[in-house]
Parts: C-alpha cells; structure tokens; sequence
C-alpha cells in the first residue's frame, strides 16, 4: 500500500513537472533559453561584424575592401550551415545530444572571446572557425533535442516547437539592439568599440551554458548523453581513413595554391563557394544511383531537385539582410525617424520580428485554406515574393538616385516582402524535405535542407563583391529578377513535381 501511495505522488510529481512551462515539459524551458542566448550571441555578433570589418582602423574596423568584407560575411553563413552536417552526425554515433551541445556552445563562446580581443584580423579568422564548428554542434541538434521531449502520441508537440522557435526568434530580435548599445556605450570620440559588442555576444552565451549546464542534469532525459546509432569499431577505422584522405586533399590544394601564388582571401572563399555547390550534388547523384533506393523513392528524390534550387535561390536572397541590407542601411539610409535615431545594425531585428508575427497569420492560413496549393507552389510563390523585396529596394535609386540617403521604412518594406516569402518555404521546406527522404537516407536528406541554405550564401559570397552604390539598382533588379523568373517557371512545373512526389502533399 506504501509503496502504491509512494509510487503514486511520483506520478503526480512527474505530470506536475512535465506541465511546468506553459503546459509544455520543464526541459522545454532549458532548450528555449540555450537556444535564445546561442542566438543572441550569434546575431548580435553579425549585426556588428560587417561594419567591423569594412571600418576603417581609426574608426576600430579592421579596414577590409566592402566588397570582400560583404564576401566573407556570406561565406561564413555558408559554413555554418555546412558545418551543421557535421555537427549532426556526431551527436547521432560519437556524443550524443546534449555533450554535442555544451560543446558547441563552448567554441562558440571562445570564438566571441576572441573577436572581443583586439589581435585584428589573426583573431577574425579564429573566431570564424570556433563559431563555425560551434554552431553547427549545438543548432541541428538542440531542435533534436525538443522532439525528444514528447512522445510520438503527445500532442503538445507543434505547441511546443512553436514556442522553441519564437525563444530563437526572441534572442535574434533583442540583439541587434543590445550588441551595439553596449558598442557605443564604450566607444570614443563617435566611435563604436566593437570588441565590448562582441564581448556582450560571449556573455551571452556563457549565459546560456551555465544554465543548460545545470538545468540540463534536472530537465533532460538520461537518454541525450547517450548516441542514437553509436558507430562500431568496424565502421570507425574507414571512416578515418576518409577523413584524413579529404584533409590530406585539402592540404594539398592549399598547398598548391600558396606555391602558386593564389592563396588568399578571395581564392579560400571561392574553393569554399565550389565545396558548397559540389556537396549537394555528390548528395542527389549519390541517391539517385543507390540501390538502396526505390523507384518511387527515386521520383521523389527527382521531385525535390527543383525545390532544392529554389530553396538555395531564396535563401541567398534571405540572408543578404546581414551583409547588402546591412550596407544599404549604413550608406544609403537616413537613421532616424524625427528626433528618434538608431544604428544601421538595428535593422538586423526585422528578420526575426517580422517571423514572430507572421508565424501566427500563416499556422491559421494553412489550418483554415482547403485548398491550398501544393509544396512546389508555396515554393515558386515564395520565391517571386523573394524577387519582389529586391526588386523594391531598386525603386529608391530609380526614383531619387544613388547619391542620397533615402527614408527606412524602403528596409522595412523589403524585409516584409521577404519575410512573407520565408513563410512560403522555410516551414514547408522542412516539412516536405521529411516526407521526400528515401528510408536509407532520411538522414542526409535533412542535410540537404540546410545544405541548401549552404549553397545559397556561397554564390552570394561571389555576387556581393558586384554591389556598390554605383551598381545598387541593377544589382538588385537582376537578382531579383532571376527569382522572380525562376519562380514563375516553377509555376508552370508545379503538377508535373507534384506527380513526381507520388502522393507526398
């Protein structure tokens, strides 16, 4: 009777606990706030970064070229969606999820305390690479974490996805504020002092880690300190084999290019640009040829071709925010709105506000549209809205030239636009990227997604060196016009991808 009575307040206790945060479980809470401090940390480093590295040395920026400031920004971008592969399979067969994590957040941490030194551009690059391996850690497998949370039957699920996503969009939306307050807080003589911005970035996330340190031990399951699949001595050995063969590789062509005069900044960026474009390739050729693979399968696989190319269009179009958006605002836009003044990083913000509102709008739509259009139609919508922001942010050069500063709300517009677009094909994108995935791949098919968004910045890595004042109007109609065109021939391919997909809605 004891021992019912006893094992009774433990089940009360465990629903009293599983319901504790907003009826979701308590570890909910933990992964909210890791998430919204990495991305605090991440965002408030990027909304200062470009300007740090294109300001002049008198002014603390490292006086790059704009151009090749804007370059590396993209390719960074690039990298750490990359790196996510990576980060991805090592949870699932060495580490598991939550040590993959607090790793992840650790580089991070010492890759914003590096750039909170000033040992100039040496620290740059060393903060790059621990951010870069950082994230792509802790992002792919922090979301894997929350599903973890609920079982298949709970239908907390999508609540509680929801309320992850709105903590990232949270951290995202306060830091492009908080990381250049405390920039000009501490600068001198108007100068920003971009080391505090970067230092508040490495404070935020070792934030982050002491709490998902400890609240990690009381909220998450036993089970995410352990791998999904923990990889064999058998399968180790080749697995090392290869790696050391690409890097080796790699050596050799860096190797090759330093002989040869050609290792720089701009030749790296490119040989990444080629990596970036070449590994979702080998990705579909690889699935395409497998046995493994059925012929429905293979359809699928087909049908998601197209989608994929969209996804990178739009996503290099997207994430421009932070690198052309970024020196629009700074060269191009007046900062201020009657007696109120702001930063041009400030408009990073608009990214993730324009998300927390919009999300709402678009779950009703889809929950209450019977008929809707398919995936590949939300997909070449999204893309001409994606054409259309930029094709907006030509109309202040084409109505008052280039030579001046014109009115924000021309950014605040263009954001909007985008971000309807995102709406269109990011969540659907994730969605359709599952239901696409062969059963022997389904792994590698996620990584598509974000290799995808890898993809995308790369060729923006090589596009953004064409942009300047001089050439803001083309520029943005050109770009702009090719999604906007490749959207519109998606159009007329909708049915025959959706008769690939064999009933995948």
């Amino acid at each position: 009777m004891l021992e019912l009575i006893i094992l009774e307040e433990l089940l009360v206790d465990t629903q009293k606990q599983d319901h504790s945060f907003f009826g979701q479980p308590r570890g909910l809470l933990t992964l909210f706030s890791t998430e919204m401090w990495e991305r605090f940390s991440y965002y408030g480093m990027r909304a200062i970064l470009l300007f740090y590295m294109y300001f002049a040395i008198s002014k603390g920026g490292l006086g790059f070229n704009e151009a090749t400031a804007a370059s590396i920004m993209s390719i960074y971008g690039s990298l750490v969606y990359m790196a996510g592969v990576v980060g991805g399979w090592l949870s699932d067969r060495v580490w598991g999820s939550r040590k993959t994590v607090f790793i992840g957040g650790v580089f991070i941490m010492l890759g914003h305390i590096a750039l909170s030194l000033p040992f100039g551009a040496a620290a740059l690059y060393v903060s790059i690479a621990l951010i870069v391996i950082g994230t792509g850690l802790l992002k792919p497998n922090v979301s894997d974490m929350v599903g973890d949370l609920y079982s298949e039957e709970d239908r907390r699920r999508d609540a509680g996805f929801n309320i992850f996503v709105f903590g990232i969009n949270l951290g995202a939306a306060i830091a492009p504020w908080a990381v250049p307050f405390v920039a000009n807080l501490f600068g001198h003589n108007g100068n920003m002092n971009f080391h505090a911005g970067f230092a508040l970035a490495a404070i935020g996330m070792f934030i982050g880690l002491i709490q998902y340190y400890f609240d990690g031990k009381k909220y998450l399951s036993k089970e995410s300190l352990e791998p999904k699949d923990p990889i064999s001595k058998e399968d180790l050995k080749p697995l090392i084999n290869k790696i050391i063969i690409g890097v080796v590789a790699l050596i050799a062509v860096l190797v090759l290019m330093a002989v040869a005069g050609q290792l720089n900044i701009d030749n790296v960026i490119t040989l990444i640009t080629i990596i970036a474009i070449a590994l979702p390739i080998i990705y579909f050729v690889i699935m395409l040829r497998s046995k493994k693979v059925t012929k429905v399968e293979r359809h699928r696989v087909s049908a998601y071709i197209p989608l994929f190319i969209a996804a990178a269009i739009f996503w290099g179009i997207e994430e421009s925010g932070s690198v052309v958006l970024a020196l629009f605002a700074e060269n191009r836009t007046v900062l201020h709105i009657g007696s109120w003044h702001f930063a041009a990083s400030n408009f990073q913000t608009l990214n993730p506000l324009f998300i927390m509102i919009l999300t709402p709008i678009f779950v009703w739509l889809w929950d209450h549209w019977k008929k809707q259009p398919s995936a590949p139609g939300k997909f070449a919508a999204g893309l001409i809205f994606a054409g259309l922001s930029y094709a907006w942010m030509a109309l202040p050069g084409i109505l008052e030239g280039t030579s001046g500063r014109v009115s924000p709300f021309w950014l605040v517009g263009s954001w909007f636009i985008v971000e309807i677009g995102e709406m269109l094909i990011s969540p659907i994108g994730l969605s359709v990227t599952t239901k696409l995935a062969p059963k022997a791949f389904r792994s590698q098919m996620m990584s598509m997604w974000f290799l995808a968004d890898a993809a995308g910045q790369a060729i923006n890595a090589q596009i953004v060196k064409y942009y300047s004042t001089a050439t803001e109007v083309p520029y943005f109609l050109i770009i702009g016009g090719v999604s906007i065109v490749f959207g519109i021939i998606l159009c007329f391919f909708v049915k025959k991808i959706h008769a690939l997909m064999d009933g995948v809605d």
